[in-house]
């Protein structure tokens, strides 16, 4: 098993993978011999994981966003579809686009269109919920986060990844609940998650979905 050792003053060792590349991070007093041991006691997980990657880095090359294309909001497909319009629009039909582009233009117009139709769901879902929650965030806000659906700050600002708008509607509102209630317990604690069952009693399955949904994206590349 190849693999790049890197050593320090930690205490543990530890397997990282990225990119389908094995790193082994370990302390300065632990020998070769026993980090040797330690991986191939491992071998069966590295292997599952790298083959996972590896999966994911060739899907990520052949995602592509061009005309005839699908996308996914709220939970739906909708095609790209070219229209001899000066700028890109969505409906309730497709993701139009003007002709002759390449897919990466497709894409960040498509990016930007993704982060308006997030930011006026969003916002409705948020303004709904604060009233049935009674509390009062300062803002809703968009961004391009790829690790965090959403998050809210100590000064109740509310923060969203534009990816959230590819969710379906359950999930999206299990978000928005999710960082509402930390505006009345900012911990995970149990509090905090009867607070998420009181108004989603089934906040389970919603979790469920995203699970699936960043499963997706972890093999399309929008960067």
């Amino acid at each position: 098993m190849h693999y790049t050792l890197t050593r320090s003053a930690r205490k543990t060792t530890a397997i990282y993978i990225r990119d389908g590349q094995v790193e082994v991070r370990a302390p300065f007093y632990m020998t070769r011999r026993a980090i040797d041991r330690f991986v191939a006691e491992k071998v069966p997980w590295i292997n599952k994981n790298v083959a996972e990657q590896t999966t994911q880095i060739e899907q990520k090359k052949a995602f592509s966003t061009d005309y005839g294309s699908t996308l996914t909001l709220r939970g739906k497909p909708y095609p790209i579809t070219q229209r001899h319009n000066p700028y890109a629009e969505f409906d309730d039909d497709a993701f139009y686009m003007p002709p002759g582009l390449q897919p990466p233009q497709i894409k960040t117009l498509c990016i930007r269109l993704y982060k308006i139709l997030a930011q006026m769901h969003i916002t409705q879902r948020v303004d709904f919920f604060a009233r049935k929650m009674k509390v009062e965030p300062i803002v809703t806000k968009i961004n391009s986060a790829t690790k965090r659906w959403g998050s809210c700050s100590s000064q109740k600002s509310l923060n969203f990844t534009w990816r959230l708008i590819m969710a379906d509607d359950e999930a999206i509102d299990y978000v928005v609940v999710h960082e509402l209630a930390h505006i009345l317990q900012p911990d995970h604690s149990p509090q905090f998650w009867a607070i998420v069952q009181k108004f989603l009693p089934d906040y389970p399955n919603r979790q469920a979905k995203l699970k699936e949904l960043q499963t997706c994206l972890n093999s399309e590349d929008w960067s």
